[in-house]
Order: C-alpha cells, then structure tokens, then sequence
C-alpha cells in the first residue's frame, strides 16, 4: 500500500533506480498490481540519462536507494536522483521513495522523500489487484535509437506476460525443484523478462545478485554456482569472454556439477567461445540455449528448445514456435539460404511491443517502415543482420543501423554524439563501433574540436568523463580521434561505414565518389 499511500494511482507512471536487490523485483511487482506503469532505468546510467528517461515518461514517483554496490564501490544512487531532479527537472514527480541498502549519508528532502522501511511498517498488507485489461499498459523501457533520444518500448499486461510465461518455461525447460540464475539487470529487459516476470509466473526460484566479477573476487560467479547449487545459468558472451581471459583455474575450482543448462543473451556469441562455455563452465554435458530476441520482442525469438533442437556453435538455431522469421533484402524479397540481409518478422506475437510512448510515427518508421511491404503486408524489422544455412538455422551478424552493441547492451550513435557535442570545445563528433574482443563492439568518437583548441591526452581524458557524465560509463568512448574534418556527401551526410572501416583499422570499401573532400580520408588514415 507504500505507493497508493503516495497518491499512486492506476494509469501513473513509476521511476524505478536500483541495484540489484529484491526491493527492485518487489518494486515492480507493486506497480503491476496496482496498474502503475514502472519504467526502471538502470543503475549505471548518469543522473542527465535518468533525468530524460523520467522527463519522457511524466514519472510520478521515482523508486530508489541511498546507493548500491559494484565492484567493491559504492555507486551513489539517491545522489543522481537528486541531481536529475534538481531545479525543477522533472516538474511531474511529487515523491521519492528509497530504500536503506548502504547507509551512505544522504540528503533527504523533507516532503519528497521517503523511506521504504518507515512507509512500509505502517503499510497493510492487503492490496487488492487492480483489474487490468489485456492491452493496458505494464511498463515503459528505454531502449537506446539511431535519432539520439531513447525510445520508450511499452509492452502490455496480457501478451508480454504470457509470452514471457511460456519462453521461460520452454527455453529453460525449467523443474519445479531448479535454482535459476539470470545474471542481468533489472534495468535492461532481460532482466524485466527473465529475472522478474518469467521465472516468478511459473513459480521459479529466481536468483538475483548485486554486482559483476570484482579485483577482490573475480571468481564470485562461481562462488555463488557452487553456493546455491545453481541449475539454469543465463549470461552474455561479454561476460563470457571475460571469464576466458580470467582463466579456467577460477571455475574449476568451483563445483559446478549442479548445472544442467547454459544460457547467452544481449549478442552473438563467436562459435570459440561456445566452446569454452560449454566445456569449461559445461563440463560438456550441458545444452546451451543460445537466444536472440530484443527489449521490442519482449521475449526469445530465435532459440534451440533443449534436447529438442540440436545446436551449433554461434548459430541462435531457428524460431521460437509461434514466430515466422524471414532473411530479406532491402525490398522485402527473400535472399537464398546462406546470404546476408535482413531479418524480419513476418506475423505478430504475444509479447511484441505496442507502441513508442508518445511517439506513434516513431514506432511506425522505426520498425514498419524501412522494410517496404509486399502487397499491403507490413514485417517487423528488427534492425539486424543475419542470413540462414542450407538447414534453416538463422547466424545472427549484428545491427546493421547506427546502434552500438558493446557488452550486450545497445547505444545509440547519436545519443553519444550528442553528449559530446554538448562539450564547450567539440563542434562535431561522429560515433562508430569497432569490434572488440571482450566487449563484442566498442566505441569510437571521431571528434572536430571548436578553433582555438588544441588535441591533447588530457583533452581526451575530459572529453571521456563528459560522455560518462552524461550517458553513465556503459557509454565511455573505448578511443577518441581528433580530426580536422569528417568524410561527407556533397550533400552534408556523413559517410559512417569509412569511419568504421577505419576505427576497425580495415581499408575503405565501398564508393568513395559521393565525398565533398576526398583528402578528409587521407587526413584520417595517419
């Protein structure tokens, strides 16, 4: 009753900023039942993000903590909530609820903010459900777009929930006595799909865990297998890689001779480090659902069945039931078995995003749009690349617009320029990925400095911390290039695929016709 009492009412929308504790699960709990839409923001991002993020969703209430812990720091929480909330900045919330999870000393702003502990021992504990309508409204989450300002993806009470339901049950083939372990956020939809929605509504022992591998403890994953006896282990190959180039001492000397199912999220995972997944952490006797799906889908599209589907190594395997995926080109025709293009889906689904909020014509141009139809049949697409072998298995390749992938979690390019360009002594930057062994992609800023300054380490450095500033460190530019200027067309557009071609040191492919200046590339090779 915490959040009625605060004057939250079905239909209000709830900031929630949070480590990663049972509060945050409960949290988004609270809000389904009383039909309070939550928008959870992760923990890492800057208050200048969270403050966006809350501005878009006309919050009511934001949820959080006085800090949270990662890596043997203590990440302030409460503190960017009230830097995102200062000087009016989001005119719609009223309240701040927080939760005591450090004991950090805080600012506690008589009349706004509140603690979890003292509402809640004087709350009763009978809410009754708010009935819902299958199409109403659960949650909004910000995914990052090629524009710059996030996109926020709603999905609703009845068709996320049911298909979220059933891939869990399904792609995990989960039993009634398992410990499962999704090693996500909650801030991201892995975590709202496969920590919190999915495993509770089939009744699962669902683990969560506060913080990443550590300098004190980078073994800790494995402490915490071994620990709980955990039986369905679900992570990115991010994390992956970064085990590998941990060493294999680390898991074992573990026992992990409780696990009987591995699961990969948030990329592609390159078929060497399958291998070692599914040796090393495997013990070679454990299936790996390998899934590709988005915050959009709600849920898995694309994942071997285990036991019912055979694997290969870096392929997503084929389509969850249900789903009618295709390989196109950029006319909407389908390409022959083993050629790239772009992967679509053909019907709707239970668990597919309804809307932008706010933004109807961005939802439409977005995902309806860049795929012409073919006689009036409109396809879902996803943004990505992939083609499909002669055995109908789909190899996913990546994103084929201006989103970065780095560690799993998408960013868009213009939303980290933008950060940039905010910086007194940028006047124009153009951000690409480049790949990266541990982090799947990284992020390279080519920037033009404004005249009167000069390139310089330190500059870089600055230049770093405003981005993380401004975005959260999951954006932090893995190299900044100073230029003089930027490969365009005669028409101002800048020519991205050269700058990634030179971020990933690779010649220049492709037409270099169309550019204004073609000495620019030459400046850019040295």
């Amino acid at each position: 009753m915490c959040l009625k009492d605060l004057g939250v009412t079905k239909g209000d929308r709830v900031g929630i900023y949070m480590p990663m504790i049972p509060e945050a699960a409960i949290a988004m709990l609270a809000c389904a039942r009383i039909g309070a839409p939550h928008t959870v923001v992760f923990g890492g991002f800057s208050a200048e993000a969270l403050k966006d993020r809350l501005q878009d969703a006309e919050a009511k209430l934001v949820i959080t903590a006085d800090g949270g812990f990662r890596k043997d720091k203590v990440i302030p929480l409460k503190a960017a909530v009230d830097k995102a909330l200062a000087d009016d900045g989001v005119p719609s919330v009223e309240n701040v609820l927080v939760v005591q999870r450090t004991e950090a000393d805080i600012t506690m702003e008589a009349g706004r903010d509140h603690w979890w502990h003292d509402l809640q021992a004087q709350a009763s504990a009978d809410c009754p459900a708010e009935e819902m309508d299958a199409e109403d409204m659960l949650f909004i989450l910000y995914t990052s777009g090629t524009t710059g300002k996030p996109k926020g993806v709603v999905h609703t009470t009845g068709g996320y929930n049911l298909y979220t339901h059933m891939t869990f049950q399904w792609g995990f083939d989960i039993k009634d006595s398992d410990v499962y372990w999704c090693t996500a956020d909650v801030g991201w939809i892995t975590g709202h799909s496969y920590i919190v929605y999915g495993p509770l509504s089939n009744g699962a022992t669902s683990l969560m865990y506060e913080g990443v591998p550590r300098p004190s403890n980078p073994g800790c994953f494995w402490d915490v297998v071994q620990r709980y006896g955990v039986n369905s282990f679900y992570t990115a190959p991010t994390a992956i890689r970064a085990f590998i180039k941990m060493g294999d001492e680390l898991p074992k000397s573990r026992d992990l001779s409780s696990l009987r199912l591995l699961g990969t999220v948030g990329e592609p995972i390159n078929p060497k480090a399958w291998m070692w997944y599914h040796e090393v952490i495997g013990g070679g006797r454990c299936p790996i659902v390998d899934t590709w799906w988005q915050t959009e889908t709600g849920g898995f599209m694309i994942t071997p069945l285990p036991g019912a589907i055979p694997t290969k190594p870096g392929s997503a395997t084929k389509p969850f039931p249900g789903i009618l995926a295709d390989i196109v080109d950029l006319d909407g025709n389908p390409v022959p078995d083993n050629q790239g293009g772009y992967l679509v889906i053909q019907h709707p689904w239970p668990g597919m995003m309804r809307t932008v909020y706010g933004n109807e014509e961005r939802f439409r141009r977005s995902y309806w749009e860049h795929i012409p139809p073919q006689d009036g049949h409109y396809v879902y697409f996803a943004g990505d690349g992939a083609r499909r072998d002669e055995d109908g298995y789909f190899w996913i390749m990546g994103r084929v617009d201006d989103v970065i992938n780095v560690s799993g979690h998408r960013l868009g390019t213009m939303e980290i320029e933008s950060a940039l360009v905010s910086h007194p002594v940028v006047a124009e930057a153009a951000v690409v990925g480049r790949p990266d062994e541990l982090k799947g992609e990284d992020i390279c800023a080519f920037v033009i400095l404004e005249k009167g300054h000069q390139a310089s380490d330190s500059l870089k450095a600055d230049l770093t911390q405003h981005v993380v500033n401004e975005i959260g460190a999951i954006a932090r530019p893995g190299e900044i290039r100073f230029a003089d200027a930027l490969p365009k067309t005669r028409s101002g557009k800048i020519i991205r695929r050269f700058l990634r071609n030179l971020a990933s040191g690779e010649d220049i492919v492709g037409d270099a016709s169309t550019m204004e200046d073609q000495s620019v590339l030459n400046q850019l090779r040295q």
